[in-house]
């Protein structure tokens, strides 16, 4: 079943169910690229976005009360949950956005009227342009709604990112006492503790999600009355601080209309500078689970000093292998949010005078990168770090294994002989305590306290007293 509706090009044919309308209906067809949809931060923030202006409008008194109120009811139910299915946009549609504005205009429309008493597809009670859109342009809609909706993911993506950090945290206190051996260049290098090396994590961790936390600060310029270019023709300057601060008790969050409306029109670059700091996280995080999935391999001919916990079986043809499944599905998340960081950068570099016309792609690839990234720490935490054991003896064993403990005798017997020790250790299998020993190179009491792996895990030199350490 069909209704005709008419627009500037003509009629048009749209579903008789739909409470999209005819340019929604044209943009479907348009383009049938992907089969993927806004995501729904972006439509909460676009609804938030109308029924903010709404309420702006009426009580500058240019819109009927009677007509605010029944567009503010259908936003509010629609952000309830109710007619997602009516947003069907292509991600990859036309510049800037207007058919993702004109199906969110066109569903509060027809749900506005049917509450008023009209019909799906009659637009003489409330019009999408005239009264939903009312004050308001894409070019300032789109931007808004793109920062908006970053900044509604972004308070359960920082709480996902310090919950983790704070079980790597754990982990590291858990593992204070676990002495192994180090590892640069991938090879044997000086004695440090599992708990160490786990607080370096934590650390990196915690240093990326500071940065997104101040990155998210520039995206609470909303330049919605900006309408076109910047110059707020239709809009003015009271509307614009209305619209923002209903946005602002809607969201809880500190929000301000921008401080140069031309320059957030023009530019995406501060959702760009946001994406970035996404970038970092996910190389942070990336560069952990690659570690965790080194670390654990195994468990025979391999490194094996932590045990990750069994979530699947790891192969089809070997019984009783075990992969590391989720930080592989971790490092393969990473990967994918760098290339949205790559697609957002030539996207906003892409903007052309007033305006930037790929704004879709850059909204869509940014909360792409904030959703996956969210859900990839938040499995990483539960379905892997909480469960992650220790195997101390081998860390020990491999740790007495290494030659890299020689390190700690240059203060006493140089880099060169120091040297000299190790290789022949290598060469001969023999334990670099028993060279030292054999050539009488130290007294034996003062052997045991510099190659104590306990004192090379701690700053200064190993084998003076606590006072002389740095």
């Amino acid at each position: 079943m069909w209704r005709t509706e008419r627009d500037s090009l003509g009629e048009h044919q749209v579903p008789a169910d739909a409470y999209y309308g005819i340019q929604t209906s044209r943009a479907v067809e348009n383009f049938p690229i992907s089969g993927l949809r806004a995501h729904r931060e972006l439509v909460d923030a676009t609804l938030l976005i109308k029924k903010a202006a709404a309420l702006a409008n009426q009580s500058l008194g240019r819109l009927d009360s009677r007509l605010a109120n029944a567009i503010v009811s259908a936003a509010d139910e629609v952000l309830a949950g109710a007619l997602r299915d009516q947003f069907v946009i292509d991600v990859y549609q036309a510049g800037a956005g207007t058919s993702h504005n004109m199906n969110v205009n066109e569903v509060l429309a027809n749900r506005a009227a049917e509450r008023l008493g009209g019909t799906r597809g009659d637009y003489s009670l409330v019009h999408p342009n005239d009264h939903v859109n009312m004050g308001q342009s894409t070019n300032d809609v789109f931007p808004s709604a793109t920062r908006l909706a970053l900044l509604l993911a972004h308070a359960p993506l920082m709480e996902t990112a310090r919950s983790l950090t704070a079980a790597l945290e754990a982990k590291s206190r858990a593992f204070q006492g676990v002495l192994k051996v180090g590892r640069t260049h991938l090879q044997d290098a000086v004695p440090m503790t599992l708990g160490q090396e786990f607080s370096g994590y934590a650390a990196c961790l915690a240093r990326a999600c500071d940065e997104v936390d101040h990155a998210s600060i520039a995206l609470r310029e909303m330049n919605i009355g900006a309408t076109a270019v910047g110059t707020g023709l239709n809009a003015g300057s009271d509307y614009a601080d209305r619209t923002v601060g209903h946005l602002r008790e809607m969201t809880r969050l500190e929000l301000a209309p921008a401080a140069n409306r031309f320059r957030v029109t023009q530019s995406m670059g501060d959702v760009l500078g946001y994406v970035g700091t996404l970038r970092r996280l996910a190389v942070e995080l990336g560069k952990v689970a690659s570690d965790l999935r080194l670390l654990s391999m195994g468990p025979r001919a391999g490194l094996s000093e932590i045990r990750l916990p069994a979530v699947q079986p790891g192969s089809s043809i070997m019984p009783g292998k075990v992969n590391p499944s989720i930080p592989e599905m971790v490092n393969q998340v990473c990967f994918q949010v760098i290339g949205c960081d790559m697609t957002v950068t030539v996207a906003a570099e892409a903007g052309q005078l007033e305006l930037n016309v790929m704004m879709p792609v850059i909204a869509w690839n940014a909360l792409h990168a904030s959703s996956i990234l969210r859900e990839a720490m938040r499995a990483l935490q539960t379905r892997c770090v909480d469960g992650i054991e220790a195997d101390e003896a081998r860390c020990l064993e491999l740790l007495q294994r290494s030659t890299a403990v020689a390190t700690a005798l240059s203060p006493y017997l140089g880099y060169a002989k120091t040297a000299e020790i190790a290789k022949e250790a290598v060469r001969t299998g023999k334990s670099v305590r028993a060279i030292v020993v054999e050539q009488q190179l130290l007294p034996e009491a003062t052997l045991e306290r510099i190659l104590s792996p306990e004192a090379m895990t701690e700053p200064g030199i190993a084998g003076t007293s606590n006072e002389g350490k740095q």
